[in-house]
């Protein structure tokens, strides 16, 4: 169905309902008392404003009340056995109230930054939906169900972990009776095409669904909180569909799993810090335990430099693995920017080789045409770096590849001997769907675009990949200083990890600001102009410049050491949900 919904408003209700099943059932949501019941079509007053809107993202209290938000365009990704993908590209937030004459000037304020930060979520390219397919699950999961999991409905059964709008639709969740209007969108990324080799035409889709459990933007939000959900996490699956067989290859990312933080404090790479006073062994385990119920077996794929502000990490996490003595459980560390210096790509071939045994025993999912289930996945590869964004898209796209060589030559689709590699066609699609892949990941966790797709579009790092890479960490850096906070409160706020209080008197946004962060950046900005006025316009003899000179540089100097000293009050950092009492 092309319009899954309309809504009609009045002011005293919001209507929903289904253009599609014939059925007579409208969503009422009473825009006073905020109940939702099920109504009948010609209970829909004829002076009711209508519009077409594709789905119900879900509910949320603000200052001013209650906001409905609404799907109100979509674009057609594709197909998934033939039940229809779709991305949601825009959105309206509908107020309950319909004056904010009950608001003072603050509140007003408050309200108005609120509504900003829902805006700047839905904002961020990547929330996808299917009114029949179940996008939250792999296919190796949906094969693996009971019959009475085929009854639910997709919002019952959806994974929680990628249902992005799991908070928003809690008021649904409670009445099953209105489920169907409610859509669970998942937030990441989603690719098809249609290939052919050999003249063997397949299906090659690639699904990325980021968790909502610790999520964030890069600095605010590294390694695992206590229940062991890890910072970053995003499930990766590679799908191949020929003749009615289908197989599947999962992989993960996370971030390193134990308590460690990275704040934001000017610098160009804030030095990483693993906190002292937790037990780390408890979180630790958690991750792993529920690693291994979800996907069996786990190798680790840990990327970082051995040397340098990243080797603590590397040494304790696999100090960790070794102390938790799980047979399921295996460490790799692979230092890829050693590896890999000088431009030496193809060293990471060293790496797909000494993971290959393990790859081959892991196989991945196969259903034949019958729906016979011919192989399972006994376990998945857990990448990270210290983002998981660049160099893990790197290693997942070898895996993922190696892995599609096998499923195609056992569907028939290569011959014998055949290579991906050397099917130009295909090869193009795969490296750009990849490098977009590693681009989405990166948009939504660190603000800009993924650093060194170049190789992962072409297989060659170029010179002017290196320029966008430049261009690229500036601009992560601008924003992971001076927007982060701002991002990272706007996800706390849509996914319920801060909850507005109408009555709450003191709103957390107005955070007074120290003297120190208005007059020390303009005492710097004075002195750099005098000390360069003092160079320009000479004064009678070089000894009185020069002292000019001196006295304007060191005092415009020695602002800026107080002001990078100080590093961590003058960035802008979240005021909604302190993630960590670490520092």
């Amino acid at each position: 169905s092309e319009n899954f919904v309309v809504s009609h408003i009045t002011p005293e209700k919001f209507y929903v309902e289904a253009c599609d099943d014939g059925a007579d059932d409208v969503l009422a949501i009473d825009r006073v008392s905020t109940e939702v019941t099920l109504t009948v079509k010609k209970d829909v007053p004829p002076s009711a404003v209508t519009r077409p809107i594709f789905g119900i993202l879900g509910t949320i209290r603000l200052v001013a009340g209650t906001y409905l938000i609404v799907i109100t365009k979509k674009k057609k990704v594709g197909e998934i056995f033939s039940h229809a993908i779709w991305k949601a590209t825009d959105f309206d937030i509908l107020s309950y109230k319909k004056t904010m004459l009950h608001l003072t000037d603050i509140q007003l304020q408050d309200n108005k930054v609120f509504l900003s930060m829902l805006n700047h979520v839905l904002s961020v390219d990547g929330f996808y939906f299917s009114t029949t397919y179940d996008l939250t699950h792999t296919l190796q999961r949906l094969a693996n169900t009971s019959p009475e999991f085929q009854e639910m409905s997709l919002l019952e059964r959806a994974d929680p972990r990628f249902v992005w709008n799991g908070h928003l639709l809690r008021e649904f969740i409670a009445q099953p009776e209105i489920h169907r209007f409610a859509t669970p969108v998942m937030h990441g990324f989603i690719t098809m095409h249609s290939c052919c080799i050999n003249g063997k035409c397949f299906d090659w889709l690639l699904v990325s669904r980021r968790s909502c459990f610790r999520a964030g933007v890069r600095y605010y939000v590294r390694g695992i909180d206590s229940e062991g959900h890890a910072a970053n996490f995003v499930e990766t699956e590679q799908i191949v569909h020929y003749k009615g067989s289908k197989a599947s290859f999962v992989q993960t990312r996370g971030s390193i799993p134990f308590f460690w933080s990275q704040r934001p404090n000017l610098k160009y790479k804030p030095k990483p810090q693993i906190s002292k006073s937790v037990n780390h062994m408890d979180g630790f385990q958690r991750h792993f335990d529920s690693q291994i119920i979800s996907y069996g077996k786990q190798i680790i794929v840990n990327l970082v430099n051995q040397k340098g502000s990243e080797k603590p990490l590397e040494q304790t996490f696999a100090k960790m693995v070794n102390s938790m003595g799980n047979g399921m459980v295996k460490y790799v560390a692979f230092d890829f920017h050693k590896e890999c210096s000088r431009m030496r790509w193809d060293r990471l071939q060293i790496l797909v080789d000494q993971l290959s045994e393990q790859q081959d025993e892991f196989s991945y999912f196969l259903v034949d045409s019958e729906g016979k289930i011919v192989a399972q996945q006994e376990g998945t590869f857990r990448s990270n770096c210290m983002d998981c964004l660049d160099r893990t898209n790197v290693i997942q796209s070898l895996l993922a590849r190696r892995s599609l060589q096998a499923q195609l030559q056992r569907l028939g689709v290569l011959h014998v001997g055949q290579r991906i590699e050397e099917q130009a066609d295909f090869e193009k699609i795969y490296k750009n769907a990849w490098a977009d892949n590693a681009n989405a990941c990166a948009k939504q966790y660190a603000g800009t675009g993924a650093l060194k797709t170049d190789f992962t579009r072409t297989g060659k790092r170029t010179q002017w990949g290196l320029i966008m890479d430049g261009w690229n960490s500036l601009i992560r850096y601008y924003k992971n200083n001076f927007s982060d906070g701002f991002r990272q409160d706007a996800i706390d706020l849509f996914l319920g990890n801060y909850s507005v209080d109408e009555v709450e008197p003191a709103s957390p946004l107005h955070v007074k600001k120290d003297w120190k962060f208005l007059a020390l950046p303009i005492i710097m900005v004075v002195a750099f102009s005098m000390c360069i006025i003092c160079l320009l316009m000479a004064g009678d003899t070089w000894t009185e410049t020069l002292a000019y000179v001196l006295f304007w540089g060191s005092a415009s100097f020695g602002t800026f050491a107080i002001i990078l000293y100080n590093g961590k009050d003058f960035v802008d950092a979240p005021k909604l949900v302190q993630k960590e009492k670490m520092d």
